[in-house]
């Protein structure tokens, strides 16, 4: 849902930690990157202070104390309409950048039940897989659109290819049960 207040508040977070071990490192860019944290340069990161955010921004900050570094945050705005927007927009080409890559992923499952409708590789242990798949894209979807919270252009056609997925992973399940009934295999 988009957001369209002007005076949207940003949690800042400055972030140091010690060089080594860079697993601590890794660890809070891993938490900061899951959460949809645009990061502003080296150690400083920022996302809208909103609910979405809170357990993400907790747990970087938690990584960051464990490590035996140390964390700020800061509220902040933009100081001009202009800079407000800016960061807005910042925000939502990151959030176009995660689209654009779980598009591609919608993509190549769809390439992938093809395939196996062409090679007719109709059994319960494909099928299996194939859902399993539909619903790691069902999840990144549910993720994507919680943070998305100023509505990036990608997300409606995100949507709709959410849906073919659905679409083209029904049929194949109907083709497995065919194929399964017609032979009397378990497919398995």
């Amino acid at each position: 849902m988009p957001d369209t207040d002007q005076t949207t508040r940003w949690l800042i977070l400055v972030i140091k930690l010690p060089a080594d071990p860079s697993r601590h490192r890794v660890a809070v860019w891993r938490e900061l990157r899951k959460v949809g944290a645009l990061s502003l340069g080296q150690g400083i990161w920022a996302v809208p202070e909103v609910p979405v955010f809170a357990d993400g921004v907790r747990r970087a900050l938690d990584l960051t104390d464990s490590a035996g570094g140390q964390g700020v945050t800061l509220q902040a705005t933009g100081r001009s309409a202009a800079d407000a927007d800016r960061f807005r927009e910042m925000f939502t080409a990151a959030r176009s950048a995660d689209w654009v890559e779980f598009l591609a992923d919608c993509g190549k499952f769809e390439d992938e039940i093809k395939k196996e409708i062409r090679i007719g590789k109709f059994t319960l242990a494909e099928l299996e897989e194939e859902e399993q798949s539909l619903e790691r894209l069902r999840r990144w979807h549910r993720d994507l659109t919680a943070r998305d919270v100023f509505g990036a252009p990608e997300a409606d056609e995100a949507g709709h290819r959410l849906k073919q997925c659905v679409t083209a992973c029904e049929d194949y399940a109907e083709r497995v049960f065919t194929a399964l009934h017609s032979t009397g295999a378990d497919g398995a």
